[in-house]
């Protein structure tokens, strides 16, 4: 008996659930696949056609912007539902006929050099606030100085609330992280002090002394969207005229986090660590299961290259002197 599409979807759902992945918006858009199918007749997972679905997707409406964007997502999650359901022997084949993407290199981030990282914040905090968004300035910059200090990704460092601010400790609690996951984020005084100072903001404009009350708010209720930060940030960043170098992807919020890895890095090479030794520790900060994950951060800058040659030079020399003997 054909199995319903229905309840494959709900199957896969749970699934990616169980290995801690949110996929809310996904859920949302498999039960619009579901729904389009029932509507023309179909309720087997075997019964999808690629026919069908090229309707369906043609039948999303396209007015809005990034909407080639919203069905290219659109594609790749009915895409995993259908290579999901061929590990599990419950396809044969996949009705997806998709043309293989052509192979190109990984996309290389910008990396911001201190210089760059105190310009951005000092435009940041010039920001100026209008009817719905008191103190936006001191918020946004200290929103991008995190995602730059600690490595937070924009979605965790725009949820951060009272509650997850341990002062005492010099700790963050980050809730809620990529697949699910939270993890503890020592800080520095400098980092402690920024956030000592939005605490204080938090009390002026008269927020609830609550540990849910949300530690970067507009409204006194709800988080900053991460989104609404990605396009004040590159406002900030097209104001700014910040180059980008031949070669390299347009920049975005997410970067600054690409840039902390790759500073402590450099770091560790300039202060004669071996880097090989704290992977791992770089990794937990971070909230990666393995350095694996934490090596896509790791791009390869000119300052690094120069801080790794003279350290080769140094190991190669006393090779060289050990050999003439």
């Amino acid at each position: 008996m054909t199995q319903s599409l229905g309840f494959a979807v709900q199957d896969f759902l749970e699934h990616k659930r169980a290995i801690g992945r949110k996929y809310q918006s996904e859920e949302r858009e498999l039960r619009l696949l579901v729904r389009f199918a029932e509507a023309h007749g179909v309720s087997g997972l075997a019964q999808l056609t690629p026919a069908l679905i090229e309707d369906f997707l043609a039948s999303r409406p396209r007015s809005r912007p990034r909407s080639f964007n919203h069905l290219l997502h659109l594609l790749g999650v009915i895409g995993c539902l259908l290579d999901w359901a061929l590990t599990q022997q419950r396809l044969e084949t996949s009705p997806l006929h998709a043309r293989r993407r052509r192979t190109t290199a990984g996309r290389i981030p910008f990396l911001f050099d201190p210089a760059q990282v105190r310009r951005l914040l000092q435009a940041a905090a010039a920001l100026p606030d209008n009817p719905r968004a008191r103190g936006r300035g001191p918020t946004y910059r200290a929103v991008f100085a995190l995602c730059h200090g600690l490595g937070l990704r924009a979605g965790e460092a725009c949820g951060l609330r009272l509650g997850d601010i341990d002062v005492d400790r010099h700790l963050l609690v980050v809730r809620g992280g990529k697949f699910g996951k939270s993890r503890l984020v020592p800080h520095g005084p400098r980092v402690g002090e920024l956030l000592g100072e939005q605490i204080e903001r938090c009390r002026n404009r008269g927020a609830a002394p609550d540990a849910q009350t949300p530690l970067f708010s507009f409204d006194e209720r709800s988080c900053i969207h991460p989104g609404t930060a990605s396009q004040t940030f590159h406002q900030l960043v097209v104001a700014l005229g910040l180059g980008v170098p031949e070669g390299i992807s347009p920049t975005r919020l997410h970067d600054l986090r690409h840039s902390f890895a790759v500073g402590c890095l450099l770091r560790w090479y300039r202060e004669g660590l071996d880097p090989s030794t704290r992977l791992h520790q770089l990794s937990t900060f971070m909230g990666h299961v393995s350095p694996a994950s934490t090596a896509v951060y790791l791009t390869i800058s000119r300052a690094l290259l120069d801080e790794a040659s003279r350290r080769f030079e140094a190991f190669a020399a006393q090779v060289w002197v050990e050999a003439a003997r």
